[in-house]
């Protein structure tokens, strides 16, 4: 099975069991998200969050508004601690280099929290991940290496592997 069925199938089937479970604990009353609408003074979307979990395994997102070498693409951020650090930084525009064939990578401000962080899971195309180690953001067009507890999933991109791989620069914002 090729990576994006396979991807599709996991969203799938975690979307199903989010179902599920909040309808298990729904308490009658129902929530409406606001669907995506054009901005009309930047000509970015802005997209309402998925109610699917994240590779993380977090069932809730936070949205924010990513260009790649000025296109905007759709991106969430996960609930985890270090996702939540990670959008207190915001707005951020970074330069990307190339590591390993497997990631674009660059520099953060400063290094986030890392406490209470989630099981490790291996990064997929999309990906945003942060190094602990290093204290780099990484944004990944092929799947990375084996789960680590040194890189945490901090969220997702939605765009093809090829754009993600040839990006120069990154601008990351707070969705409004």
């Amino acid at each position: 099975m090729n990576p994006a069925a396979r991807r599709g199938l996991g969203r799938a089937a975690s979307a199903a069991a989010l179902l599920l479970a909040v309808s298990a604990c729904s308490s009658g009353t129902q929530e409406t998200t606001p669907a995506a609408t054009p901005s009309a003074s930047t000509g970015q979307r802005e997209s309402a969050a998925p109610t699917s979990p994240s590779a993380s395994g977090r069932s809730t997102s936070m949205n924010i508004r990513v260009t790649l070498d000025g296109r905007p693409v759709d991106a969430v951020l996960n609930d985890s601690p270090a996702a939540r650090d990670f959008a207190a930084l915001l707005p951020l525009t970074l330069d990307l280099k190339d590591f390993h064939g497997t990631e674009r990578v660059t520099d953060l401000p400063r290094k986030l929290d890392t406490a209470g962080a989630p099981e490790p899971v291996a990064a997929t195309v999309g990906d945003i991940a942060y190094y602990a180690p290093w204290g780099n953001l990484a944004l990944f067009y092929q799947d990375g290496p084996a789960p680590s507890p040194d890189l945490l999933v901090l969220g997702h991109l939605d765009v093809s592997a090829d754009q993600l791989g040839r990006a120069a620069s990154i601008t990351i914002e707070a969705a409004s």
